[in-house]
């Protein structure tokens, strides 16, 4: 009972100074949050199982280096590299980003749960901001598609109307400019885990 007493600022920082129990601790107290999380994103069990464990060697990783300076919001950053793997994950599986059969851009799917927690909206922000950015480094006429199919959630009738080219050149921008943007994803390496 002592030990749910103990914050996981102290846990964090006994392990730094050498106390391997303070890590079992943490992981213990928070594998089932974090372990639902992965799995509620990528519904395989030895997929969960395995972004899980990668996502605590980086956290062991960060923290013997001396690099981790979260105080007090050690969860939002454990929730943040599982969720930075998750990314990896479907990257690497040439999963994500894609058009889906209504031609939807398919990057939100991955954070679309109704009960978004604080640890999730943080992330949830911090994709939406990281998508904002690469939509910003689009040629115009892409970005001009892309911003009124997914923020004014404009048809591509209404799209090809408004913009004075025909339906088939909108949804030539828009996958030209998904297609962009998966290129932006891969040369910035998006899966960053400041």
């Amino acid at each position: 009972m002592q030990k749910e007493l103990i914050t996981d600022a102290v846990l964090v920082s006994n392990y730094i100074k050498g106390n391997e129990q303070a890590l079992e601790t943490l992981i213990i107290r928070h594998k089932q949050k974090i372990y639902s999380f992965i799995y509620s994103k990528v519904y395989d069990r030895d997929v969960a199982e395995d972004i899980f464990q990668d996502t605590f060697i980086k956290v062991i990783n960060t923290l013997k280096m001396g690099n981790y300076n979260e105080e007090g919001k050690f969860i939002p950053w454990v929730m943040r590299i599982s969720h930075n793997l998750v990314i990896d994950y479907f990257r690497k599986n040439n999963r994500m980003p894609k058009f889906d059969n209504s031609g939807e851009f398919s990057i939100f799917s991955i954070l679309s749960d109704s009960s978004l927690n604080a640890e999730k909206q943080i992330i949830k922000d911090q994709v939406e901001l990281d998508v904002r950015r690469l939509i910003d480094e689009l040629p115009e006429d892409q970005k001009e598609v892309i911003l009124m199919r997914m923020y004014n959630d404009m048809s591509f009738k209404e799209i090809s109307d408004k913009t004075g080219v025909s339906i088939n050149t909108a949804l030539g921008r828009m996958r030209y400019a998904l297609i962009n943007m998966r290129k932006l994803i891969e040369k910035n390496n998006m899966v960053l885990t400041n």
